[in-house]
C-alpha cells in the first residue's frame, strides 16, 4: 500500500487548495490519516461499508468513496456529506489512485533492478520488462553499494530517495539491514571523476544529515542493462577489498583496487605458506613500533632514504642502520626494488589474513 506520509501530503495539499479536510482508511478500519473527525465513529462506518456494493456512500454526515487497485478495494475516503465536499472527495480518489499507480510502477521498477542485480532474469526477460517498464536499456549506468555502520538503514534510504527523487531512471533499493545500491543513469560525457563526485556527496550527506558512518564503493559503468550486475559485483568487490586495505577510506572505487584485489582472491593456505617464505616463522606483528614506522614512511617516499630521515627527523646514518638491521633479520632490502615489492606484498598479505581470520 502507498505511504501513510505519501497520502497524508497529498491530502493536506488537497485541503490548502480547497479547504475541505478528507479522512482516509484501510479496508480493516485502521486510520491512515484523518482531521477534524472522530476516528473511532468513522472507523465503524468503513467497517459498515465493506458489504456494500457501491463504490460511494453516505453514513450521517459523512460520505465516503472507495479506492481501488485494480479489483481490490484499497482505502477508503472520507469526507462531509456536503455537495462541494463530495466533489472534492471524488477528487481525492482520482488522486490516490494515480498515487496507486505511481507506487506500484515504482515498485516494479525496484524489484526489477534487485533481481537483475542478482542475477535472477533470463536475458530475453531482462529486455522485455525493461521494456514494460519503460526503461531505457542502452542507457549508461553505474551501481553504487552504501554501507552504514548502523542499523539506522531507514533513515539513509529515505535520504537517498529524496536526493534522486528528480531522475525517475535512477533507483535506490535496499539489500540488507546495513547496505543499500543505488543505480544511477549516467550522462554521455560522464567519467570517473563525475562518479567519484557522486559517491562522496553521498557519503558527506550522509554524514552530516544523518549522522551516520558510511562507506560509499562503485564499479565501472555498464553501458547495457544486462551489464548493471557487473558493477554491482564490482561495488561490491570494491566494499570488501577497501575494508581490508583502505580502511580510513569513505568512497572506494573498482578501478583504484590495484593489487589488493589480487590478494583477496588468495586462498588463506597459499598466503599462510607465503608468509612463512617470506618472513621465515617470523610476522610483522613481532616488529617493533620504530621499525614499522620506518618502513611505512620509507614506502610513503617511494623508498627515498634522504626525504623519508628528515620527515622522521632522524639523521640519514640512522635510517641506513634501521634498513641494515631490518634486512639482516628477514633477508629483505627494502633499498632494492625487487625486495621492496616483496615486502611490501607481505605485509598487505598479512593484513589480508587478519580480516579474514576475525571474519571467521
Amino acid at each position: 500500500m502507498v505511504s501513510s506520509q505519501m497520502i497524508t501530503e497529498a491530502l493536506q495539499k488537497i485541503r490548502d487548495i480547497s479547504g475541505v479536510s478528507l479522512s482516509v482508511f484501510t479496508p480493516d478500519g485502521s486510520c491512515v490519516t484523518a482531521e477534524g473527525s472522530e476516528k473511532s465513529d468513522e472507523a465503524r462506518n468503513v467497517l459498515r461499508l465493506l458489504n456494500d456494493r457501491h463504490d460511494a456512500e453516505e453514513i450521517g454526515d459523512r460520505c465516503y468513496f472507495k479506492v481501488y487497485d485494480g479489483s481490490r478495494l484499497e482505502m477508503v475516503v472520507g469526507c462531509a456529506n456536503t455537495a462541494e465536499d463530495k466533489v472534492i472527495g471524488r477528487m481525492a480518489v482520482l488522486q490516490m489512485e494515480s498515487l496507486i499507480i505511481v507506487y506500484q510502477e515504482r515498485y516494479d521498477k525496484d524489484s526489477f533492478i534487485k533481481n537483475l542485480l542478482l542475477d535472477n532474469l533470463l536475458l530475453v526477460d531482462i529486455y522485455n520488462r525493461a521494456k514494460k517498464l519503460h526503461i531505457d536499456p542502452h542507457a549508461r549506468r553505474v551501481a553504487y553499494l552504501i554501507e552504514t555502520q548502523s542499523k539506522d538503514e531507514a533513515a539513509a534510504l529515505e535520504l537517498i530517495r529524496n536526493m534522486t527523487a528528480e531522475n525517475e531512471n535512477d533507483f535506490v533499493a535496499a539489500i540488507d539491514e546495513n547496505n543499500i545500491i543505488f543505480v544511477k543513469e549516467l550522462n554521455a560525457n560522464d567519467g570517473e571523476a563525475e562518479m567519484r563526485h557522486t559517491a562522496e556527496v553521498l557519503a558527506d550527506m550522509l554524514n552530516t544529515e544523518a549522522m551516520l558512518k558510511v562507506c560509499v564503493a562503485y564499479g565501472n559503468p555498464a553501458d547495457e542493462i544486462r551489464k548493471v550486475s557487473n558493477s554491482y559485483k564490482e561495488a561490491k568487490l570494491a566494499l570488501s577489498v577497501g575494508k581490508i586495505f583502505n580502511s580510513d577510506q569513505n568512497v572506494i572505487a573498482y578501478t583504484s583496487l590495484g593489487i589488493g584485489r589480487l590478494i583477496y582472491q588468495l586462498p588463506l593456505p597459499m598466503c599462510r605458506m607465503f608468509i612463512e617464505e617470506i618472513f621465515k616463522g617470523q610476522s610483522p606483528e613481532n616488529f617493533d613500533e620504530e621499525t614499522l614506522s620506518t618502513i611505512n614512511q620509507f614506502f610513503a617516499n617511494s623508498l627515498n632514504v634522504s626525504e623519508t630521515s628528515r620527515q622522521l627527523y632522524i639523521h640519514r646514518n640512522t635510517l641506513v642502520y634501521r634498513l641494515d638491521k631490518l634486512q639482516k633479520n628477514t633477508g629483505l632490502d627494502l633499498r632494492v626494488f625487487d625486495d621492496a615489492i616483496t615486502f611490501k606484498i607481505a605485509l598487505m598479505v598479512v593484513q589480508y589474513m587478519h580480516y579474514m581470520e576475525n571474519q571467521e
